[in-house]
């Protein structure tokens, strides 16, 4: 049996590591890898167009399965490519392994052509970044990539020069066990001990869920139905923590709807469950505050706290629950439910009469028809700017349903490359990029790659011929809008030319129609529809002192628009309040 080389064995740890396909461009001093790649059956080399592309899709596959996935660059501009889609795979804790190929060894430190040094250039968008000098440092140095990456959920990079990856691999390298999955995390006695006191003392509880609420739905109901707490949101926990809610108050943030900033700010104790918010202009001062979070260094990061807890929401509130006394009066959660109700449908009319007629289209009026359309267990990518409103606002989750964004990093073009890492791991389920124009067009290179591998990723591009939430930023501060108008094409003809399924929609009688076609389309569709650039007004009483940054400063100082069916949802909540 001939001797492997580092590339092979590199190679085979992936897969040793669950590794499935290994995104990117190829390059010479990464030809050795691929090849390596190309003679194992064990895993697959998707090409993109892009390697931003790749490290977006690897990252969206690490979130939809929850186990390692990976990426490459050549080396120098390739591997430098990378570094955007990684920021935010690591912003979103999600475990992404990137091997970023290098110059030859002999020429590093010497300005060679394509010389930069990666080892240096990603420290700070990985929990661990080494270059392997030696064919002596493999296997070790990529177990110790892994771990990283599955022990702490994010970001590890390996860069390995072209040279080392083609040298003959160590005689009896150990294999290591690898870690493929992460433990529960438990709070400490005395932390839970103070907690239950904390929250049998409060006459008001709140809590107000993120991410880290995923798996622990039904604790989080329970926990709620215990204490009598109003279930708040922020736009990362609304896949985990909206849907058979009779306890939801709604989304706080630039974003937000309803009464989850009155529901926050007028109890006696705020829980902040499994959230690393980042707006601290929407939390309390005047408030205690609780953060429990598996992460340590997000505690106490964006509010003074009373008390802070080390671990994982699900197993936390599977302690406190037998424990905190049930609380009998609800007239808090009530007076909340009742806010929320009377929120939404005060915000409900905006963009409800005669849509069906309104040309251009209203951008709400395509998220709730996409909303009824799309499957049960649909995965939703969703572009930054005004795509975030929609989905936050339209996109009904149910607990088999994924909606997945640059919600921590805030890239644009991040929702066609997250559709392909998503589409990758089941053909068979319905991915749709809820893409806006300005994000599409600037990946839109990588359309090509779902032709290419006929991935069935169904894209819903929002067309307006503008960067509208940087209009609307210049807007809040008092700025014209300058520099924010797209002269597009045809998308839907561009698709056509690509080879997929294309078309146009410029009326709202002919939307639904639309959509379904692309839907029963097998292969990848896109439908271009153009939707009103003022579809997004102000409400009038906004002043500069109420913004700081992409904050405001109060929940009634939310974007105007229409929230879907969460009235409904929020009105069928009522039956729960007691009448007299």
């Amino acid at each position: 049996m001939a001797k492997q080389n580092v590339a092979e064995q590199f190679v085979d740890i992936l897969t040793r590591a669950g590794v499935k396909r290994l995104y990117g461009v190829v390059g010479d001093s990464l030809n050795p890898v691929v090849d390596a790649v190309r003679r194992n059956s064990a895993i697959d080399w998707v090409h993109v167009r892009h390697e931003e592309t790749a490290a977006f899709a690897a990252g969206a596959e690490a979130q939809i399965t929850g186990r390692l996935a990976a990426c490459a660059g050549s080396c120098g501009p390739g591997n430098l490519h990378l570094i955007n889609g990684l920021y935010d795979a690591h912003r979103s804790m999600a475990p992404v392994l990137a091997l970023a190929s290098h110059i030859p060894s002999s020429e590093i430190g010497l300005g060679y052509f394509q010389e930069t040094h990666p080892d240096q250039l990603f420290r700070e968008c990985s929990h661990y970044s080494e270059m392997i000098s030696s064919p002596k440092q493999m296997p070790r140095l990529l177990d110790t990539a892994i771990q990283h990456a599955v022990g702490r959920s994010g970001v590890s990079v390996v860069t390995l020069p072209g040279n080392i990856a083609d040298e003959p691999a160590p005689e009896k390298a150990v294999e290591t066990a690898l870690v493929t999955s992460r433990p529960t995390v438990r709070p400490g006695d005395a932390e839970i001990d103070r907690l239950v006191d904390m929250i049998d003392e409060a006459e008001k509880v709140t809590l107000f869920c993120g991410a880290g609420t995923r798996g622990a739905h039904a604790e989080v109901m329970e926990f709620a139905q215990k204490i009598k707490s109003p279930v708040g949101h922020a736009l990362r926990g609304k896949e985990w923590i909206q849907y058979d809610n009779p306890y939801d108050v709604g989304m706080s943030g630039l974003l937000g709807y309803g009464a989850a900033y009155e529901a926050t700010h007028e109890c006696d104790l705020l829980i902040l469950l499994g959230t690393d918010f980042p707006y601290n202009a929407f939390l309390p001062d005047d408030v205690k505050i609780v953060q429990i979070d598996v992460r340590p260094e997000h505690l106490g990061r964006r509010s003074k706290l009373d008390l802070a807890v080390w671990g994982d929401a699900r197993e936390t509130l599977r302690c406190l629950i037998p424990r905190v006394r049930t609380k009998d009066k609800r007239k808090f959660l009530d007076r909340m439910l009742k806010k929320h109700a009377d929120a939404l449908e005060g915000v409900v009319k905006a963009y409800t009469r005669k849509v069906d007629k309104h040309v251009p289209i209203h951008p709400e009026y395509v998220a709730a028809i996409l909303d009824d359309i799309a499957d049960g267990d649909a995965v939703f990518t969703v572009d930054t700017g005004m795509c975030n409103v929609w989905a936050a606002r339209y996109i009904s989750p149910n607990g088999r349903r994924r909606i997945i964004g640059s919600f921590s990093h805030g890239s644009m073009a991040n929702a066609l490359p997250m559709a392909i890492g998503a589409q990758f791991v089941d053909r068979g389920r319905q991915v749709v990029s809820m893409s806006g124009d300005g994000g599409f067009s600037m990946l839109m290179g990588d359309f090509l790659t779902l032709v290419q591998y006929d991935l069935p990723v169904k894209v819903v591009l929002f067309n307006n011929s503008s960067l509208s939430m940087v209009e609307l930023e210049m807007l809040v501060a008092g700025l014209p809008s300058h520099g924010t108008a797209m002269k597009n094409p045809d998308f839907a003809a561009v698709a056509r030319a690509c080879g997929a399924h294309g078309v146009r929609v410029e009326k709202p009688k002919e939307l639904a129609g639309a959509l379904k076609a692309a839907f029963k389309h097998k292969g990848p569709a896109l439908v271009d529809i153009v939707t009103d650039p003022n579809a997004l007004s102000i409400p009038p009483k906004i002043s500069k002192e109420m913004v700081t940054g992409f904050a405001l400063s109060a929940s009634k100082m939310v974007l105007d628009g229409g929230v879907g069916r969460m009235a409904q949802m929020a009105r069928s909540n009522l039956r729960h309040v007691p009448r007299p």
